[in-house]
């Protein structure tokens, strides 16, 4: 099978938005929590490290997530290849 330039466009589109929100959860999982032990400061009353290792990575989490959905649900209508129900 042949792929169009159609088809194309969809799957770089689909590589760069993977490869960006990767990189953020990269930099939320080691990057943030590396460093965050050095952040000595209270945040919502309790110290930054131990906020970002429980609550903050998972709500950057649930954000990709949800954006990732909106994204490519936007991207299949765009591109014509959405979902339909019979």
């Amino acid at each position: 099978m042949q792929l169009t330039d159609k088809h194309r466009r969809y799957w770089r589109k689909n590589l760069n938005i993977t490869a960006t929100l990767l990189a953020i959860w990269f930099v939320v999982t080691f990057v943030v929590s590396y460093f965050a032990r050095e952040l000595s400061f209270n945040f919502f009353g309790w110290p930054f490290s131990f906020w970002m290792g429980a609550q903050g990575a998972l709500v950057v989490y649930c954000v990709i997530i949800g954006y990732y959905a909106w994204y490519m649900n936007k991207l299949d209508i765009e591109h014509g290849v959405e979902e339909t129900e019979e």
